[in-house]
């Protein structure tokens, strides 16, 4: 099996070991040892299969290491975030590049449920898994009240 060049994201990790999941992919790699990952964490790494059977891996090389963080903010939506939802339906997700590094993803929610959503966004791999893509991205920040959440990928 050969060598594998990517984007990935630590989805566990203790003292002995790591899984790694690749951000474009999917597919989810069990390595034979920690190299001093935490969950939570990208790495843009290359990995090679542990012999004789390949069905671990090991890291060959790291290029990158960064942290990513997902939090909850007391803050409210901004104005641009609550026209969005409102020009969007329930179900939609409005996406906006920010200014510099970063995204901004807006979904209307039937208000009753926004609780729910946000925690939903917070608890939700594919979260870490999209900041892990974009370049420079090291926190997410989620915004919400009565019918809005914002999703908030920031450097």
């Amino acid at each position: 099996m050969p060598e594998k060049e990517g984007t990935f994201v630590v989805t566990h990790a203790d003292g002995d070991s790591a899984v790694l999941k690749d951000a474009d992919d999917g597919q989810v790699h069990t390595l034979v040892e920690n190299p001093g990952v935490d969950r939570g964490d990208v790495v843009e790494a290359t990995l090679s299969p542990e012999p004789p059977l390949e069905v671990a891996w090991r890291v060959a090389g790291i290029e990158d290491h960064r942290s990513l963080s997902i939090e909850r903010s007391e803050e409210p939506p901004t104005e641009q975030e609550r026209s969005l939802a409102d020009e969007s339906s329930v179900g939609d997700v409005a996406r906006v590049d920010r200014a510099g590094t970063g995204e901004l993803h807006v979904l209307p929610v039937d208000p009753e449920e926004t609780d729910a959503a946000v925690r939903d966004v917070l608890e939700d791999e594919a979260t870490l898994t999209r900041a892990a893509r974009m370049a420079g991205v090291g926190r997410v920040e989620v915004r919400s009240e009565p019918g809005v959440v914002s999703v908030r990928y920031l450097p």
